[in-house]
């Protein structure tokens, strides 16, 4: 029976980081993950345990880990939630491309699947309607500044 967990944010960007780190340079390895999340390796060697117990992940020590197929997709998912909202905040806000990706970051873990799944539904509009020739996310933003400038954080 195939097992199904609310993932924390911290597991969440621990199979993130292991599926980017595999599709970068062929394996993840607990050094890497370490300094790619900017944690210690003990909290590492923590995560990996836990991601283990929950079938996510497969690791032996001074060896490489990999993502279980459970593992892989709930890293995709991640990975697809992170892509939209970044993709949201660039190409609809117009947010510049480096705020994008930490807003998205921080916001992929506090938002659930309905939202996400509406974000995902709107882009996939927003596409649509530019391949019709309406560029919706080029209107947003022109109207944006034609308002009055508001003050930033």
């Amino acid at each position: 029976m195939k097992k199904s967990y609310q993932l924390s944010a911290s597991v969440e960007d621990y199979i993130e980081a292991i599926l980017n780190l595999a599709d970068e340079a062929g394996c993840a390895r607990s050094k890497d993950v370490a300094a790619k999340l900017g944690v210690a390796r003990s909290s590492v060697t923590g995560a990996l345990q836990l991601l283990r117990e929950k079938g996510l992940a497969d690791h032996e020590p001074y060896g490489g880990i990999t993502l279980t197929p459970q593992g892989q997709a709930a890293a995709r998912a991640v990975v697809r939630k992170h892509e939209v909202l970044a993709s949201f905040f660039q190409d609809v806000l117009g947010i510049k491309k480096d705020r994008a990706q930490q807003a998205a970051c921080r916001a992929e873990h506090a938002l659930g699947t309905e939202i996400i799944g509406k974000l995902v539904d709107f882009i996939d509009y927003v596409a649509a309607s530019h391949q019709n020739g309406w560029d919706v996310a080029h209107e947003f933003r022109q109207f944006c500044r034609r308002r009055p400038a508001r003050s930033k954080e």
